[in-house]
């Protein structure tokens, strides 16, 4: 059993709305792409360490940039955020967090308590 994180087709339909119009040369696959960058931001990894089932990494990494830069996953979310609610603010935040293996150590230095 594979561990990557595919889209199903009811998200996929979902999605599709939102995205923008190909024009010129067809889009490569968009259920591969975006599950790719779905499993690289998840997963918190470098482009080139995205595994090759969802093709090669500079194709995700340009996807997830332009659409970026356009707006498509803000109004993604906005989308998915305002069906069947009212319209509210939606906020997309993409921080990532990482601590050191020493940080849950809570010593206890020049006398000064963790009260």
């Amino acid at each position: 059993m594979s561990d990557l994180f595919w889209l199903t087709d009811e998200q996929m339909e979902r999605l599709r709305p939102f995205f923008p119009k190909s024009h010129g040369k067809p889009r490569v696959d968009d259920r591969r792409v975006l599950s790719g960058i779905v499993f690289v931001n998840r997963n918190g990894l470098r482009w080139r360490d995205a595994p090759g089932a969802y093709g090669p990494h500079k194709t995700l990494y340009n996807r997830w940039k332009r659409w970026g830069e356009a707006g498509v996953f803000t109004r993604i979310m906005e989308g998915l955020a305002a069906v069947g609610a009212e319209p509210k603010t939606v906020m997309s935040d993409a921080t990532y967090l990482k601590a050191h293996r020493t940080a849950s150590s809570l010593r206890v230095k020049r006398g000064i308590s963790a009260a």
